[in-house]
């Protein structure tokens, strides 16, 4: 008796015999003796090629058999190399160490094996590779927008600063971290903190610092946080030049102050890779008795400037109606002029006919106003 074994193109039969490899079955009708089937205990096990990787836990002695290494492919990988398989074309399989098989057929294979000393990968097809199921299991990949630098660093040290656009490095070549700068113009709002003036006056006072990260290297690497040292420095700078200053200086010329923060502090953030771009003082907040005292000599001097512009214009009047008298009394005609005008002022919007005789005109409407004073009187 006879046991009939059909094996189809897409798939292999491994043959086994008392629990070992005898050999590899191609496609095709095998007869097998039930009875010789049956006593040498025989199995065959059945392979689908078109899953393309060979994955068994007998795969390194399949790799010492002669039939089997020309049906297989085997890609043997050390500790520091990764590889690339490609099936038709494509990307199929990104590796890591070890022992790899994939049957031969019915694809066309292709294997790129790399050297992960190298760190950094580079491939004209980085978007399919990237995109594989085990890419992040193998892979850094880090993403540089056009306003930032990222610091690279390998096994704590800065090994690259990476510009704009994408960077895929190796993983399994030491401990790799990365640092993100920012490069773009920042404000640093240094909230009020309060500080004594020369003149013992406690106040607070609240600044504005632009700036912009001009050595990223320096930035991460000089002090632990650039940001949070620029803060502490210009609080610093700004407490030693107001202190100088008593409270009416300041408040009279508030830019002298940004300027002297200004100097100070673009010195020393330029040691560790800041450009300070601008300083200035946002708002100077007095305590509230302070604020009242100051209302109060403000509503004093502004008092006095009034009354001294009121005793000047009283001067200045007096001095003008003296002027006025004493050419009057020097001219008699320009006086007369003037009494006529003054009589043409008084006698505006009366309705009234007046006959007048011979003699001073002006003397006899006097003597009519004075008539007509008493009558109404």
């Amino acid at each position: 008796m006879f046991w009939k074994l059909r094996i189809n193109k897409h798939e292999r039969g491994l043959l086994f015999r008392y629990g070992d490899f005898e050999r590899l079955l191609t496609p095709g009708v095998y007869r097998l003796w039930s009875r010789f089937w049956s006593r040498n205990r025989a199995r065959v096990e059945i392979v689908d090629t078109l899953a393309t990787r060979f994955t068994h836990k007998l795969l390194d002695l399949f790799a010492n058999d002669e039939q089997v290494r020309d049906a297989l492919k085997v890609v043997d990988l050390t500790d520091k190399q990764r590889a690339l398989v490609w099936r038709d074309g494509r990307v199929a399989w990104l590796l890591g160490p070890g022992r790899h098989a994939f049957w031969r057929s019915p694809y066309n294979l292709h294997v790129e094996v790399y050297n992960i000393n190298d760190f950094r990968f580079e491939h004209q097809h980085l978007d399919a590779v990237l995109v594989l199921p085990d890419a992040d299991k193998w892979l850094h990949g880090v993403q540089v927008d056009a306003h930032e630098q990222v610091l690279l660093f390998r096994d704590g040290r800065l090994v690259e600063k990476l510009g704009e656009g994408r960077h895929v490095f190796w993983k399994g070549v030491g401990r790799v971290t990365w640092k993100t700068v920012d490069q773009r113009e920042q404000l640093a709002d240094v909230a009020g903190q309060e500080i004594m003036t020369r003149d013992k006056v406690t106040l607070r006072v609240n600044l504005l610092v632009a700036y912009r990260v001009a050595d990223a290297g320096k930035a991460a690497t000089v002090v632990s946080d650039y940001a949070q040292t620029l803060y502490r420095e210009a609080q610093l700078a700004l407490r030693a030049a107001v202190g100088t200053r008593p409270l009416d200086t300041l408040l009279a010329d508030k830019e002298a102050i940004g300027n002297e923060v200004r100097g100070v502090l673009a010195r020393r953030a330029a040691e560790f890779g800041v450009e300070v771009k601008s300083v200035g003082l946002r708002d100077i907040i007095l305590p509230g008795e302070m604020k009242l005292i100051l209302n109060q000599v403000i509503t004093a001097e502004k008092q006095a400037q009034a009354n001294l512009i009121k005793r000047r214009e009283e001067t200045a009047a007096a001095r003008s109606q003296a002027n006025t008298a004493r050419l009057l009394a020097e001219n008699p005609t320009l006086a007369r002029i003037k009494e006529l005008e003054s009589l043409q002022e008084i006698l505006a919007g009366v309705k009234a006919t007046f006959v007048l005789g011979s003699g001073d005109i002006a003397e006899q409407v006097r003597g009519l106003v004075r008539k007509d004073a008493l009558d109404s009187g």
